[in-house]
């Protein structure tokens, strides 16, 4: 069955069961304005959703029902109980016809002739007669189940098929309170660690008769926990719906233009992550508002658009959620930074002068740091990054800086999906065993043994030049007190396991004794007496019963001063890196094979991400390779010619290059490395794709031409846009109280490359006008509650900004006296509902129009 029908089914049902009790309680209570609007609105989505859908029997039953409700509510009929019972009929018509169409997937033939004549004799003012038989419901039966209302009517012929579609309601959704999901969770948690114990018991004999069993409730158990974390899900949209009207407030107050682009508000993440995060989120919102963007004066300047850009993304990637911040406004000041730096003792003048910008950056993250000239109502007290930045670190989150002076800021936050369950390395140390949120952890290293990876010494401090690149290394033992005094001293440049880890820009090593393997645990808070140590972000318990502690890798850096000046040898490490990469003057490059056993290599940093696609994901559309990359389709294509989908290894490397909204992923053979080294091409190329050969690593190695395989997927590439191309996409205003009907269109509209803004009704489109906002054209339901479409666009031709805008009526009423009356109130074009082509083409025709007009 079609997605949109059973998404069609399952709010109709929810409907359908809603009016029975509805139309009793308007029975008893003829006055009840509310209730009658609620009755109407139920009829009147349902019409509009199947006439959008085509379906013409279900549209023209609830049609005529719609329009006695209408003389109900303009009060040219009066509500008796004779009116009730038929459209109580109408309704179980409505039924019958649902459940045919759950149980076939299309509508059935029938003839509802008796149901629509009974109603028509309403509208014409015929008396109806109250049953005999009828017995009155009593107050308390408007809250009973609709079933039982339902008996009280004689003439209304029972119906099995009712039953159905309730229980098609109650099959697709369910209400449940979030405490009865928060302690399924913690069960479903407690599940993990005892399967977890079983299996560590099965693995210590051999042939052991629960072996099979263990393994199918591990499954089982696996199954569970992904149903409940799914449970547990919502999109981040939700900490997102309150940002446009701050942002448009915030510009009004400031004198600024502003833009705000929300893209991925689809994207899930555990419900505790996301209240945990909309504090941050606000804060670096309005930091952006205020520090970032610039009035329109100083935008035109600078040579800018005079409406500033504000863009929110969020997506998928490797387990985690990405949410990214950016703007293209001034970005930070770095002269000032280093001004205050200094200032306030954070550090000298020759430590700044030597530090490079996106270090100086840093500094914004300190308590009661601020750059603002004056203290305002937004900003400017020195709090807010600093607690940003450490609410993040407490779910095992990251936050990175990206800042060019003159043309914007990007904020990177990297959080978990969830705080209940998560990824982690376990290692030992000094014989204590600790586990390692994976979310930290780029590579594992093993120094000695032939590795080119080597522990060197700087004023007795230990560094690891891994790469030519020295990174500043903490010994676990020692920082947790584990080592023996013998142990301090010794040398751990022989055979040692060295975890790299990222927390923000900063990069660093942690020695540990003995690394074991991945293990998915369950996050314990830590117990009140040990929160002063922030060295460790909760425990867990293993399989084998052990209780470890949950190392927070922010902490570590923390403690040691990593990422912070005032360490007189980390000053020392940080300038030997700095020279170290100054006087090689090399390339990091990425080392792969394709097509052959010679070694390729292309620049790392033109490779946005390096991913592994599995065999089932890579599609063929049009002819061409392509697989599905952070909600989009992204074009494939192989480096050897001779490649074949169908004969494809389980997974591939794939080399992903983008660029704004585009993406491009290279499929490839073999990852081999990374390396830095001096990017000379000695031989030139005698084919296309690559630009020759150069000495890498000490072999002779093809160096791909980048821009060939982009323009395979992409020829217009490289083409030059316009400054004003990135905001070329005309902006449409969806009006429609049905909430089925606006997610059926915005796809529709957003496919077509417009910009989609939906409203519920026509007061809330009228608030958007008067408070500035200016769309290309306006796509308007008629029938709609309180002020309806034709009132609506009355309105619009009276006179203001959108006087002179095109705007499309949808419905499903288009004989020629309704088109009549449509283009009489002022509508451009007298649009099908259910007429997905004719809604483009009417919309392309009368933007056409108004761009020619313009000229």
């Amino acid at each position: 069955m079609d997605d949109l029908l059973k998404d069609f089914l399952t709010e109709t049902a929810e409907s359908l069961a809603e009016l029975d009790t509805a139309l009793i309680r308007l029975e008893q209570a003829p006055d009840d304005a509310e209730t009658l609007a609620l009755i109407f609105r139920l009829v009147h989505t349902i019409k509009g959703t199947c006439g959008f859908l085509g379906l013409a029997r279900l549209e023209k039953v609830a049609h005529a029902a719609e329009n006695v409700l209408g003389r109900f509510r303009d009060g040219s009929m009066p509500v008796t109980t004779g009116a009730i019972s038929v459209v109580l009929r109408a309704i179980d018509r409505i039924k019958t016809i649902v459940a045919d169409l759950e149980r076939t997937g299309s509508e059935v033939p029938g003839d509802d002739g008796d149901v629509i004549e009974a109603l028509n004799r309403l509208l014409s003012g015929e008396q109806v007669a109250q049953p005999t038989a009828q017995t009155p419901a009593a107050p308390a039966q408007a809250d009973r189940p609709a079933a039982q209302t339902q008996t009280a009517e004689p003439d209304t012929q029972p119906d099995q098929t009712r039953d159905v579609t309730e229980t098609l309601a109650a099959k697709q959704t369910i209400r449940v309170g979030v405490d009865v999901l928060e302690d399924l969770m913690t069960l479903v948690s407690e599940l993990v660690l005892t399967r977890n114990q079983l299996l560590q018991l099965s693995r210590t004999h051999e042939n052991n008769p629960f072996t099979v069993p263990l393994q199918r409730l591990s499954h089982i158990t696996s199954d569970l926990q992904d149903g409940v974390m799914k449970t547990r899900m919502q999109p981040i949209g939700n900490a997102w719906n309150k940002f446009p009207r701050l942002v448009r407030d915030l510009a009004h107050e400031m004198g600024k233009k502003i833009e705000l682009s929300m893209i991925g508000a689809e994207t899930e993440l555990d419900r505790q992550v996301l209240e945990l995060i909309k504090d941050p989120l606000t804060h670096m919102v309005r930091n952006s508002v205020d520090h970032g963007l610039e009035r329109p004066e100083e935008r035109r300047a600078a040579g800018k658009p005079e409406t500033g850009r504000l863009v929110l993304n969020a997506f998928h990637e490797g387990g985690h959620i990405i949410i990214q911040i950016s703007d293209d406004g001034r970005g930070l000041n770095t002269a000032r930074i280093r001004e205050k730096a200094v200032a306030q003792g954070l550090a000298t003048e020759a430590e700044v002068a030597a530090m490079p910008d996106s270090e100086v950056h840093q500094f914004i993250w300190r308590a009661g740091f601020s750059t603002a000239a004056a203290v305002t109502a937004v900003s400017g007290r020195g709090v807010g990054m600093d607690v940003v930045k450490t609410n993040i670190e407490k779910i095992g989150g990251t936050i990175e800086l990206r800042s060019v002076e003159g043309q914007g800021t990007t904020f990177t936050i990297k959080i978990p999906l969830t705080l209940a369950i998560v990824a982690a390395l376990v290692v030992q140390a000094g014989g204590e065993r600790f586990a390692i949120p994976q979310i930290s952890v780029v590579e594992l290293v093993r120094t000695g043994g032939g590795s080119d990876a080597t522990i060197e010494r700087i004023n007795e401090t230990p560094v690891l030049r891994l790469r030519d690149r020295l990174l500043p290394l903490v010994d676990l033992r020692q920082l947790l007190g584990l080592a023996s005094e013998g142990e301090r001293t010794a040398d751990a440049g022989s055979g040692a396991f060295i975890i790299v880890c990222k927390v923000g820009v900063q990069v660093f090593g942690l020695i540990v004794d003995r690394v074991f393997d991945t293990e998915e645990i369950v996050v314990k808070p830590v117990a009140p007496i040990l929160r002063h140590i922030t060295l460790f972000s909760g425990n867990t318990i293993l399989g084998d019963g052990s209780v470890i502690m949950i190392l927070d890798p922010n902490g570590i850096a923390r403690a040691v001063g990593i990422g912070t000046r005032g360490g007189g040898d980390r000053e020392e490490i940080a300038v030997a890196t700095a020279e170290a990469t100054a006087e090689s003057e090399r390339t990091a490059l990425l080392l792969f094979r394709a097509g052959g056993a010679e070694p390729k290599a292309v620049p790392l940093g033109l490779v946005a991400r390096l991913e592994e696609a599995p065999a089932e994901s890579i599609e063929r559309a049009n002819g061409a390779l392509v697989m599905q990359y952070r909600g989009r389709l992204m074009p494939l294509v192989p480096i050897d010619e001779a490649f074949s989908a169908s004969a494809m290894k389980e997974r591939h490397p794939v080399l992903v290059f983008n660029e704004g909204e585009r993406s491009v992923g290279l499929i490839v053979d073999e990852i081999l490395d990374v390396v830095e080294d001096r990017l000379r091409v000695e031989l030139a190329a005698d084919r296309p794709g690559f630009l020759g050969t150069a000495t890498i690593a000490g072999r002779a190695t093809e160096v791909l031409d980048t821009g060939h395989w982009l323009r395979r997927a992409y020829p217009d590439w490289f083409m030059k846009r316009s400054a004003g191309q990135a905001e070329a996409r005309r902006r449409v205003l969806a009006l429609d109280d049905s909430a089925f009907f606006r997610q059926l269109l915005v796809p529709v509209l957003g496919a077509a490359g417009y910009e989609v803004t939906v409203v519920d009704s026509a007061a809330s489109a009228l608030k958007l006008r008067d408070r500035g906002d200016m769309f290309d054209a306006i796509v308007s339901d008629i029938e709609m509650p309180e002020m309806d479409g034709i009132a609506f666009v009355s309105e619009v031709r009276r006179g203001g900004a959108w006087a002179s805008l095109p705007v499309i009526a949808l419905t499903s009423r288009v004989s020629e006296a309704d088109i009549a009356r449509g283009h009489a109130a002022g509508f451009s074009d007298y649009v099908a509902k259910f007429d997905r082509d004719a809604v483009l083409r009417a919309l392309e025709q009368a933007l056409s129009v108004r761009e020619v007009e313009a000229v």
